[in-house]
C-alpha cells in the first residue's frame, strides 16, 4: 500500500469528486470519534443504554487505554486484534483504541462456532483477541489450535474457561495505562480493520477496509440520506460485528456527535419496545425479518414510537405487507436500501421523499453504479443486468484470496456483486435474484425469488422462503418454507390455496410444488433468513 508523503489527496475518483471527498494522506479512522473532542462535543453523550452511558470524552478516555494497553502486549503495526464482542460500550472503545493504536480489529460474528472461530484467529494471524466474560467458554482447545493466539483479554466479567494462554481482566488491566494516546501516523490506504463474509458460498472471506473508507460512507450515503444532527440518538438492533450494524451503531453517529443506543443480547421484541421507551430514540434501524416480527409481537400496539423520526431497512427485499405493517404501527414510513461488506454499507438507497416500495432505491451519491450482462456490457433501463458497483469505500481485497478478489474485484476497482437488477426510468432498482440461482422447471427458466415475493404478498402469510431443490431423478424443482399468521388446521388445503395463488399472480408452471409449514424461519446471525438451514429442512 502506498508510503506517499504529499499532505492532501484529491477527489479524483468521479465518486469522491461527487461529494467532495478528500482526507489528508496520512489520516486515522479513529478521528471519527475523537474530532468530537476538537468540536468542543467532549460532555456530550456518545453511548447510551443497559450496558451504561459514555460521554465523547469518556469514550475517547477508555479508547487511549485500549490503544494504550494493546501495545504493551507487544503488538506491531498492522498486527490483528480479534473482536469477539458484543454490543456494550467496550466494544467502540476497543475497536477505536486498536485503531488509534495502529493495529486492525477484526470484526467477528459472536453466534461463530469454535471450528470457524479457529479459522478466523489462523487465517488472521491474531495474537491478541478480545471477548465478552459469557463468550470465554469459546476458545477452546478447538478454536485455539495450531493459531498465534496468546492473549485473551475478558470485558464486563471475570474470564471463565478458555484455552487461550493467557487472559486479562480488562476492568481491573485498562486501569494501569493512561488515557492519552497520540494517532499513529496511518496512511489513508492501509487496513484500518477487517469483517468476514458469511461463508454460505465457502469458506469466509476476510474483507479488507482501509482507513478512510469509514469517512468515505458517511459523507456517501448518511449525510445524504440520515442527515444526523448530534440530536440524533441512533438505535440499530443489527450488531455492530455486521457491516450494516457497524455504520448505524458508530461511523454515523459519532461522525455527526449524536448518540448511539446499545442493546446486548438476543433482540426480542420485548426489549426492543423497552428500549425504545426509555431511551427515545429518533432512528432505528432494522432487516425486514425483523420488523415482522415487531409488527406481529405482544405489546407492540402498547408501545410509543413517538420518539421516532425515520426507519431502515437493508439486506432483504422489503414486502407490502412489512411496510403497510410498520407503518399502521409506527405512522413511518420504512426507507429501504441496499449495501455489502465489500462496500462497506449502503450504496442503493431509498430516501424519505422519493421512494418506491419493493425497489433497493437510488444510487446512492459517491457510488457508481452499473448493470451489465454477462459479456460486461452495460444493459439500459428495464433490461435485466448484473449489478457492478465502484466508490471509495471499497475492499482492495479479500485477505490471503487472491482467486477469490479476482471473481469480485474487478478492473478500474469495480465490484461485481452477482446481484441481477432491472433499473427504472426513474433510476430505481429492483432486486431480481442472483446472477446464479436461476433454474428450469417443466423446461420454463424461473427466479425463486419472484415466487417467493408473491408467495410473501399474500394475506396469510407472515414470511417466507423459496429456493430450488432437486428430486431423486435429478430434476429441479421449487420448495417454499411458510409461516402463516394463524396456524392452519388443514396443512393440504393451505398448500393448495398458496399454490393457486402463485398461479394466478404468475405464470402456472412457476407454483412451488412442495410446501412447508414451520413456526418460525431459522434465521443467522445478523438477523437475514439462513437458506443454509433451510436446504436442509
Amino acid at each position: 500500500m502506498s508510503n506517499e508523503t504529499s499532505d492532501q489527496v484529491p477527489a479524483d475518483s468521479e465518486g469522491a469528486r461527487e461529494i467532495g471527498f478528500a482526507v489528508p494522506k496520512f489520516y486515522n479512522a479513529s478521528r471519527v470519534l475523537f474530532d468530537n473532542i476538537a468540536k468542543g462535543r467532549g460532555d456530550r453523550v456518545a453511548l447510551m443504554g443497559p450496558a451504561g452511558t459514555r460521554t465523547y470524552a469518556g469514550l475517547c478516555d477508555e479508547a487511549c487505554r485500549w490503544g494504550n494497553g494493546l501495545a504493551s502486549l507487544g503488538l506491531k503495526r498492522g498486527d490483528r486484534v480479534l473482536l469477539f464482542l458484543d454490543d456494550t460500550p467496550s466494544y467502540p472503545a476497543a475497536f477505536f483504541g486498536a485503531v488509534r493504536a495502529g493495529f486492525v480489529p477484526l470484526l467477528i460474528n459472536t453466534l461463530t462456532p469454535p471450528d470457524l472461530l479457529q479459522f478466523y484467529l489462523a487465517d488472521s494471524g491474531a495474537e491478541v483477541a478480545v471477548t465478552e466474560a459469557e463468550f470465554c467458554g469459546r476458545f477452546d482447545a478447538e478454536a485455539c489450535k495450531d493459531t498465534r493466539l496468546r492473549t485473551l483479554i475478558v470485558v464486563n466479567g471475570a474470564a471463565g474457561h478458555h484455552a487461550a494462554p493467557s487472559a486479562l481482566a480488562a476492568a481491573d488491566w485498562l486501569g494501569q495505562f493512561p488515557a492519552e494516546l497520540a494517532e499513529a501516523d496511518t496512511h489513508r490506504n492501509e487496513m484500518a480493520f477487517w469483517m468476514y463474509s458469511s461463508g454460505s458460498t465457502g469458506r469466509p472471506k476476510g474483507i479488507v477496509h482501509l482507513q478512510h473508507d469509514m469517512a468515505y460512507s458517511e459523507l456517501a450515503f448518511a449525510q445524504n440520506v440520515l442527515k444526523l444532527t448530534p440530536d440524533d440518538i441512533c438505535f440499530s438492533v443489527p450488531k455492530i460485528f455486521f457491516a450494516y450494524g457497524f455504520g448505524n451503531s458508530v461511523t454515523f453517529p459519532f461522525a455527526a456527535g449524536a448518540a448511539t443506543l446499545l442493546l446486548s443480547g438476543q433482540p426480542k421484541p420485548a426489549a426492543i419496545f423497552a428500549a425504545i421507551e426509555q431511551y427515545k430514540p429518533t432512528v432505528f434501524f432494522g432487516l425486514p425479518t425483523l420488523y415482522t416480527s415487531l409488527t406481529k409481537a405482544e405489546g407492540a400496539d402498547k408501545t410509543d414510537f413517538s420518539s421516532l423520526r425515520m426507519s431502515l431497512s437493508a439486506a432483504e427485499v422489503l414486502s407490502a405487507e412489512v411496510f403497510n405493517g410498520w407503518k399502521a404501527l409506527t405512522g413511518l414510513e420504512i426507507v429501504e436500501g441496499l449495501g455489502s461488506t465489500e462496500v462497506l454499507h449502503i450504496y442503493l438507497s431509498n430516501r424519505p421523499e422519493q421512494k418506491k416500495l419493493g425497489a433497493a432505491g437510488l444510487r446512492v451519491p459517491g457510488y457508481e453504479v452499473s448493470l451489465r450482462d454477462k459479456d460486461g456490457r452495460e444493459v439500459g433501463d428495464n433490461e435485466e443486468g448484473i449489478l457492478w458497483v465502484r466508490g471509495d469505500s471499497n475492499t482492495p481485497l479479500y485477505w490471503n484470496r487472491p482467486d477469490k478478489s479476482a471473481e469480485t474485484i474487478r478492473q478500474g476497482g469495480w465490484i461485481y456483486t452477482g446481484d441481477r437488477f432491472i433499473r427504472d426510468a426513474d433510476g430505481f432498482h429492483f432486486f431480481r435474484g442472483r446472477a446464479d440461482d436461476l433454474i428450469k422447471i417443466s423446461g420454463q427458466w424461473v427466479y425463486p425469488l419472484e415466487v417467493e415475493l408473491c408467495l410473501a404478498d399474500h394475506p396469510d402469510i407472515r414470511e417466507c422462503a423459496v429456493f430450488a431443490t432437486e428430486l431423486p431423478d435429478r430434476r429441479m424443482t421449487l420448495k417454499a418454507v411458510v409461516v402463516m399468521n394463524s396456524r392452519t388446521a388443514d396443512p393440504s388445503e393451505a398448500t393448495r390455496r398458496l399454490q393457486d395463488y402463485v398461479k394466478g399472480k404468475l405464470l402456472p408452471y412457476k407454483y412451488p410444488r412442495e410446501v412447508i409449514f414451520t413456526d418460525e424461519l431459522p434465521k443467522t446471525g445478523t438477523g437475514k433468513i439462513d437458506r443454509q438451514a433451510l436446504l436442509r429442512m
